[in-house]
């Protein structure tokens, strides 16, 4: 049953909480609620599709273990639609699934059991940088970055190449705008997610090497032979224009 909680104020962003277990979402929706975010919930991928459809969010916490339409098929739905950021739930020890939600555009993800502060300090991060104040403060008079036949205009938040409008989710468009902003220096992944993430962990060593992957598709001619996001061995990446 879809469920949405919170005043109905438009001004509210809106999270879509999905998972099965019910003692999740609700631990999860209190701190979201805390945190002054309007939520909706679904157990199911079917019940989220239907409010997806019907109210797209600001953000969504996605379980990967669903009944049904499985929530790394969810993932893959949501990104042939939308950019909207996306943290994913793991079991602890599942790798394969945190890394295939990262290839399908997660922009970051907990493994459970996780705490709930810490997932609401993500969420806090990731809409953050959604929000048009914090752009207008942090980019209103920045310059257009160009490279190569790529263009980044970090005003309106968009990238094209040739010409053509990339479809970057919001991890993305971060990554590239901290290494465009920082050209020719290196930078090892803990750094990366210190500075566009917003936080270290040990245990994480897939989800800067998937963004920049999935970058290096979208930028550059050549994947395979990238030109702009390099790496540098046993150091990290570094960005040359």
């Amino acid at each position: 049953m879809c469920v949405i909680s919170a005043a109905d104020n438009p001004a509210v962003s809106t999270i879509l909480v999905v998972d099965d277990e019910p003692i999740v979402r609700d631990v999860v929706v209190r701190y979201l609620e805390r945190d002054g975010y309007r939520t909706l919930e679904a157990a199911t991928g079917d019940e989220a599709r239907c409010l997806l459809e019907r109210e797209p969010p600001a953000l969504v916490v996605l379980d990967v273990m669903l009944p049904g339409v499985s929530g790394l098929e969810l993932c893959r739905w949501i990104r042939a639609r939308s950019e909207v950021p996306i943290v994913m739930l793991t079991a602890l020890g599942e790798e394969a699934d945190r890394i295939v939600g990262l290839e399908l555009g997660a922009d970051d993800y907990l493994t459970k059991p996780f705490s709930p502060r810490e997932l609401a300090i993500r969420v806090r991060n990731l809409m953050r940088r959604t929000a048009p104040s914090i752009h207008g403060t942090t980019h209103g008079t920045a310059p257009r970055i160009a490279f190569g036949d790529v263009v980044i205009d970090p005003v309106a938040r968009e990238v094209r190449k040739s010409g053509e409008l990339l479809r970057l989710t919001l991890k993305e468009l971060d990554l590239l705008l901290f290494f465009a902003s920082n050209p020719r220096q290196v930078f090892s992944r803990d750094q990366l997610m210190d500075r566009v993430w917003d936080y270290r962990s040990a245990l994480d060593t897939g989800t800067v090497t998937v963004h920049v992957r999935r970058l290096r598709q979208k930028i550059e001619d050549d994947a395979s032979r990238p030109r702009h996001l390099q790496t540098v061995f046993g150091s990290g990446y570094r960005f040359t224009p």
